[in-house]
């Protein structure tokens, strides 16, 4: 427990690079008062971007907090705000505090996709007062978070927040998906958009597309469509060896998560990389295109929904041919959007204090 002689409280939040550093960096002020008004002493939070290592067993190396404690002499209570999913006894972990050393550590994916400030403040501000000594005002035990529940572990100074059985699972994946940044997937992509883009334009000058698109039923090229993107999906995982296999049964669950939310990824960031294509060769084709050549070629009367089912199938073209150009984008750029890949960069080997080999399976 703290040393309350000061009567003072420092803080220091650690968060992972990406996502979590960003929602630090957006919590700070109101976090910092939030503590301030809750116990009634000087508080001071400090914020920095660092990794937390893994261990072999896949744990994070919580000793290396010690190393950053000797940067910061005078904090009393030391966060961890990670992007590490984790799970134990058969849930996923939001939180866990270790009153001993007075550290918490918050699991960022798990609190949902949407990891609002006000859900993180929660989450952390729920960890401090497992650690602190002064009972929070009345109008700060609001950020006692309603949706799980504290439990202790064999040792009574290690506490855990799991997330609810029925939901945790599902929001754990959306919320590891968010943090893969699927908007900014595809211009690392930069093989496969320039195939697709490529392949795609072609739809503008053909008038055999044009007259396939429009005898093709709505129902038929929807299927196309997402029959494309599949493919590009299903090319990305085998190509890159983005699938993982647990190395123990332990981690089986852990793994799992890691697939699904890379499938998501993948799909998010290939549906993105559609939608553009239709909107580019759409607007193309109404610039190329003069609608009485089209229809004397469609043999019916040109209209925005033949231009529509153009840039659709076009796109649908585009997006296989993208698959292909992806052969050529780097596996190391490609890996590092998952989380897999990510966590094996973090785990120390017997032989070098961490890996980068992307070979390695979870």
């Amino acid at each position: 427990m703290l040393d309350t002689s000061s009567e003072a409280l420092q803080v220091l939040l650690v968060a992972d690079p990406g996502l979590p550093s960003r929602r630090a960096a957006a919590i700070h002020q109101r976090l910092e008062t939030f503590l301030q008004d809750a116990y009634g002493v000087t508080t001071t939070l400090h914020t920095l971007t660092d990794t937390i290592r893994l261990t072999p067993e896949s744990e994070l190396d919580l000793s290396a907090v010690e190393d950053l404690r000797a940067d910061y002499p005078d904090v009393n209570i030391v966060l961890i705000l990670t992007e590490i999913p984790r799970h134990t006894q058969g849930d996923p972990l939001i939180a866990e505090v270790h009153s001993d050393s007075n550290l918490a550590i918050v699991s960022c994916p798990t609190l949902g996709a949407w990891s609002t400030k006000r859900r993180i403040i929660k989450a952390l501000m729920s960890s401090i007062n497992k650690l602190v000594p002064w009972d929070p005002e009345d109008t700060t035990r609001r950020f006692l978070l309603r949706w799980s529940d504290w439990s202790d572990n064999e040792d009574a100074q290690h506490q855990s927040l799991h997330a609810h059985t029925i939901t945790g699972g599902p929001r754990l994946v959306m919320g590891m998906t968010m943090a893969n940044d699927p908007w900014r997937t595809v211009p690392k992509l930069s093989g496969a958009l320039a195939a697709a883009s490529a392949t795609g334009a072609f739809g503008i000058f053909y008038s055999s597309i044009w007259q396939m698109s429009t005898y093709l039923s709505t129902a038929r090229l929807l299927s196309i469509g997402a029959a494309a993107i599949l493919v590009m999906v299903t090319w990305l995982i085998i190509n890159h060896k983005l699938w993982d296999e647990p190395r123990k049964d332990s981690l089986a669950t852990v793994v799992m998560y890691y697939n699904l939310s890379t499938v998501l990824t993948l799909l998010i960031t290939v549906l993105a990389l559609y939608a553009g294509l239709v909107g580019l060769i759409l607007l193309g084709g109404l610039i190329v295109i003069d609608p009485e050549f089209m229809t004397s070629q469609i043999q019916q009367k040109a209209t925005l929904a033949n231009y529509l089912d153009i840039a659709w199938l076009s796109a649908a073209m585009g997006v296989v041919a993208g698959g292909i150009g992806a052969s050529f984008d780097s596996d190391l750029d490609v890996k590092r959007l998952t989380h897999g890949q990510r966590m094996r960069q973090r785990v120390y080997t017997d032989n070098h204090p961490y890996t980068d080999d992307v070979s390695q399976n979870s």
